[in-house]
């Protein structure tokens, strides 16, 4: 009974409604956007460690980042296949290099070299060509959105990666990072495009056999390379994501940014029930009159913001889910993790009770009274 009085109240009064509404949408939506792009930019910071395919890297000493660590023999190689938790190790080579681009200028890229026939750690998906086509010591992929830096070049077209000839081979999907344009290309050519010293690598990428217990396998690896840093490939991904918002800034310019959201949301909503309840006095002042009691007219309060807050979340994410429909596969990252939307749900919920609270007090205080003045 005192929800659809609620309701009706709602009904009655459309304009303060949509005010409100107005607050919950803006919750929703500005704060999804902000943190679906943060997580797309998480994406691009550890895509090259979340898609490698490895269970443990092995890399060198104190690593930070990913993207940021020195040499390490390939003799570690031999020892970790003689494990029998181990099922493959891979090398993989991380450089940075210059490619030609099809008006003569250059383009800063980072390398990226796998050894054939693997190719552990190579492109996951590709939106044109065949991932066989790096089996060929000339062949590189790059990504679908990174194409039009190197003048939108058609398959087998021929260029130059440090003087090196190169063939665009393939284009990869969803392989873009935050450090720079990815290009992959075999072991070989890398240390023949970037001079590195023979048998030295940026990372030893491992398999582990199924059921093995991984944390005595990474215990194992850990005791048996004490001058490595061996990492799981979510711990990695964790530790890099968290150096780059660290330190590039990017962590509290989000933060700031949907703290803003949030504070704006919460003060459209306030103001918008406080309004409502003032213009609503002389109803709850007849409820009171015809024996509703203070608590009946608290939750008629409370319901109405529960109804505001349900519908204005639906509106929300239905805005939401169209921005982030549109902008799937194009250069703006964005990306919603499945846990996000029923916690950023059941914020919104909340502030719109917290809301609600400033505004019932002054829907208690209605005289009864006041009805026959």
């Amino acid at each position: 009974m005192r929800s659809r009085v609620a309701l009706r109240l709602l009904l009655h009064d459309r304009s303060s409604t949509a005010g409100s509404l107005l607050g919950v949408v803006a919750i929703v939506f500005l704060v999804g956007q902000q943190l679906s792009i943060l997580f797309g930019l998480l994406n691009y910071m550890s895509v090259l460690v979340d898609h490698s395919g490895a269970d443990v890297w092995i890399t060198s000493a104190r690593l930070r980042n990913a993207d940021a660590g020195d040499l390490i023999s390939g003799r570690y190689l031999e020892r970790v296949m003689g494990l029998p938790e181990v099922q493959w190790a891979d090398p993989l080579l991380l450089a940075n290099g210059l490619v030609r681009t099809a008006d003569g200028s250059f383009e800063a890229v980072r390398l990226v070299g796998l050894r054939r026939p693997r190719l552990t750690g190579g492109p996951w998906a590709l939106a044109a060509g065949e991932g066989e086509a790096l089996l060929d010591l000339e062949a590189v992929a790059v990504d679908r959105l990174d194409l039009g830096k190197f003048g939108n070049p058609a398959l087998q077209r021929v260029t130059e990666i440090n003087g090196r000839r190169v063939r665009f081979g393939a284009v990869s999907s969803g392989a873009r990072a935050f450090q720079g344009t990815l290009v992959f290309l075999s072991l070989d050519k890398v240390k023949e495009a970037a001079a590195t010293p023979p048998g030295r690598y940026s990372a030893i990428l491992v398999g582990l056999k199924p059921g093995v217990d991984r944390e005595r396998a990474l215990a194992r690896l850990r005791a048996l390379l004490p001058e490595c840093g061996v990492f799981s490939t979510p711990e990695l991904s964790r530790r890099t994501q968290l150096y780059y918002l660290t330190n590039t800034g990017i962590g509290g310019s989000f933060g700031f940014s949907t703290s803003i959201a949030v504070l704006i949301g919460v003060v459209i909503i306030t103001l918008t029930m406080y309004a409502s309840v003032l213009g609503r006095t002389r109803d709850f002042a007849v409820m009171r009159a015809l024996g509703a009691r203070r608590r009946d007219v608290a939750v008629v309060v409370l319901c109405q913001a529960l109804m505001v807050g349900a519908v204005g979340i639906f509106l929300g994410f239905l805005c939401l889910a169209a921005i982030l429909n549109a902008t799937r596969g194009s250069d703006i990252p964005s990306y919603m993790p499945a846990s996000v939307p029923p916690l950023l749900a059941g914020i919104t919920l909340l502030v719109s009770l917290l809301g609600s609270l400033v505004a019932l007090r002054k829907a208690l205080q209605a005289d009864p009274a006041s009805v026959f003045h």
